[in-house]
């Protein structure tokens, strides 16, 4: 796990922005026990001990939750037009503008919350992490690095639109993120970003695009996704993969650095885990990440927990558009969380 904040070791950057608890900035293990499944068949690396069950069985639990958002639409509409700003500058062309919400509970099951979260929204990168007492609960829809012997994939996610109330509805709206210029724009410019990341570990001329502006459904929205890929050099290592293309452009904008140190200006909180990456390194040293997004973080000592949600902001973006998109993408775990 990497968390975002960990661009500070790779780039001259800081986070000084405050924190909701502390949080590492990487975490690696080699686990003792690898479980997998298909239906009802369970294997294990090793015989599983009774009390595993207890450890992962969930328990529904009713808590008090108190949610607040960080930031309140006056000040977002605000922010909003400063960004354009720094846009008519040239200090930046496109800027991930994030806003966060944070809640105090008195008691909550992770799991339970995890399994729900993902029976709302179910997602191909949903993934529950455990470190001590700090949790991250994952619905996340996008994939940030895939590494499969010497070939690497992106696939950036820019562009989103809501599920329709009706068949006909919901096939308007994909249309309509499909041809709009605005959500290409966004999503080409994220595109050429990680060409260019992966263009500085990966052979000359080896990286490619063999999917631009793919549409792709998901139960509440959807999504832009392009893919790039690469041929890795022969002695590229995981330390040069990860400082060549972290933090992943879509959470960022372009050009990266100095939108990031934008993002530290404009944003209001320490992002932490919050669009970092989560995934697993295999025994050949194959791996694969997501983004840490539409996911829960929570630290069971202090009883809090945060998640954040955001948007691309560019010259052409409108800022109640935007902002509705921000709260469509914090529906499902407003809901979660609220026990709907």
């Amino acid at each position: 796990m990497f968390s975002y904040d960990f661009k500070n070791q790779i780039e001259k950057l800081s986070s000084k922005n405050p924190s909701f608890f502390e949080l590492p900035d990487f975490l690696f293990f080699q686990p003792e026990l690898q479980l997998s499944w298909n239906n009802s068949e369970i294997s294990s690396s090793q015989p599983l001990p009774p009390e595993i069950f207890n450890l992962v069985c969930p328990k529904p639990k009713t808590t008090s939750i108190n949610i607040h958002s960080q930031t309140s639409k006056e000040e977002y509409l605000k922010n909003f037009r400063m960004i354009q700003d720094e846009i008519r500058e040239g200090n930046t062309y496109e800027m991930n503008y994030c806003i966060a919400y944070q809640a105090d509970f008195e008691d909550m099951d992770p799991v339970y919350t995890f399994l729900r979260l993902n029976k709302k929204s179910p997602m191909p990168f949903a993934a529950l992490f455990k470190a001590g007492e700090k949790y991250i609960l994952s619905a996340s829809p996008e994939r940030f690095l895939k590494k499969t012997g010497n070939q690497l994939i992106a696939q950036p996610i820019k562009g989103t639109a809501k599920r329709g109330q009706n068949e006909a509805e919901d096939l308007k709206n994909k249309k309509q993120l499909h041809a709009s210029e605005k959500e290409r724009a966004e999503n080409l410019m994220i595109t050429d970003l990680m060409r260019n990341d992966l263009s500085k570990v990966s052979e000359i001329g080896s990286v490619e695009v063999p999917e631009l502006f793919g549409l792709y459904s998901f139960p509440r929205v959807h999504q832009m996704i392009s893919t790039v890929s690469a041929t890795l050099k022969p002695n590229a290592t995981f330390r040069q993969i990860i400082e060549a293309t972290f933090p992943m452009g879509s959470m960022t904008g372009a050009p990266k650095i100095i939108t990031m140190e934008l993002i530290e200006q404009f944003e209001n909180f320490k992002r932490g885990w919050f669009s970092g990456a989560l995934g697993f390194i295999n025994e050949s040293g194959d791996f694969d990440f997501s983004v840490i997004i539409r996911s829960i973080i929570l630290d069971q000592s202090s009883k809090k927990l945060y998640f954040a949600v955001g948007s691309a902001i560019t010259i052409d973006a409108e800022a109640e558009q935007e902002y509705d998109e921000c709260l469509l993408k914090a529906n499902a775990i407003l809901e979660v969380l609220s026990g709907k």
